[in-house]
């Protein structure tokens, strides 16, 4: 077992009792060689107990000690371990068998972070979702958010989140694309390995931030601020923007959503999402049903 590093597994929750008993299950379920710790973080609820176990798979309660929301919840999850690597996993995903034993054999000597592919689950169907590539870049997060690397394949080093690379940001508002902050600053110190098979189950259509399109702006603006150099990627830059016109038609700002489309349209003239967001704005679609046509397979905007 020694030969092998020992992981903790960070879980936030927030009102989600049943899926997340199939959450751990799965976690306690990895035939992993090594050692594995799981800390349930509680964010704004009330501490569930009696998940606890001290087997060869221990399981751990805490509440949220930090700001309030995922970021604060998985921070303060990170800092309550003192394993080798550190695993995300939220409370309404499921890990499928070998994730961790296949993304270990994968981590390299010089690499900090790696992720793997995801079965999108959405009203009863899966979609599988590949990178089609071993290794992940800044300039490929720049181009696309990616979100078949998502946040509940990460498996980074612990030294790292509390060295140079730093904790999840907890000024991301509603903790919303702080995984695409945190995967940009990975890729900006080492490249991520990527295990391209799904291992993980990602469920869509339950967020509690699904349909806050005020909180998916903020959130956009502020990736905008925090990495300056998405501006300088045509394909990268016309995405935010399409999809910040499609959320300013969410919330009724007409004029807003022809301003970040015709932006969107100018940087990238085929981005669907300028489209889409001019369209809801003059009342020819609306942004959740296309949304959910999107979500059916296995896609969003």
């Amino acid at each position: 077992m020694s030969d092998w590093p020992s992981i903790g597994v960070v879980v936030p929750t927030h009102h989600r009792p049943e899926q997340l008993r199939a959450t751990l299950a799965a976690i306690r379920a990895q035939a992993y060689p090594g050692y594995v710790e799981t800390v349930v973080v509680f964010d704004r609820a009330k501490p569930d107990t009696s998940l606890e176990s001290a087997d060869e798979h221990p399981v751990r309660v805490v509440k949220n000690s930090r700001t309030p929301g995922l970021a604060g919840a998985r921070n303060t999850g990170i800092t309550a371990l003192d394993t080798d690597l550190v695993a995300f996993c939220d409370d309404d995903d499921v890990w499928l068998p070998g994730k961790l034993t296949a993304q270990v054999a994968a981590l390299g000597a010089d690499s900090e972070m790696v992720t793997c592919a995801i079965n999108v689950l959405f009203q009863g169907r899966v979609t599988p979702r590949t990178a089609g590539r071993r290794i992940i870049r800044q300039v490929d997060l720049l181009r696309s958010r990616m979100m078949m690397v998502h946040a509940s394949t990460f498996l980074i080093r612990r030294t790292a989140l509390l060295g140079g690379l730093g904790l999840v940001a907890e000024d991301a508002p509603g903790s919303q694309n702080e995984d695409w902050d945190l995967l940009l600053r990975a890729a900006r110190r080492a490249p991520i390995v990527h295990v391209d098979t799904p291992y993980t189950n990602v469920h869509w259509g339950g967020s509690f931030f699904e349909t806050r399109y005020d909180t998916k702006i903020s959130s956009l603006r502020w990736m905008l601020d925090q990495h300056p150099e998405l501006h300088g990627s045509p394909i990268g830059a016309a995405r935010v923007y399409g999809q910040l016109s499609c959320w300013h038609a969410a919330i009724g700002d007409r004029r807003g959503a022809l301003r970040w489309a015709r932006l969107a349209s100018q940087s990238q003239w085929r981005e669907p999402r300028a489209m889409i967001g001019a369209a809801a704005a003059l009342g020819l679609v609306k942004v959740p049903t296309v949304m959910g046509f999107l979500h059916r397979r296995g896609r969003g905007i």
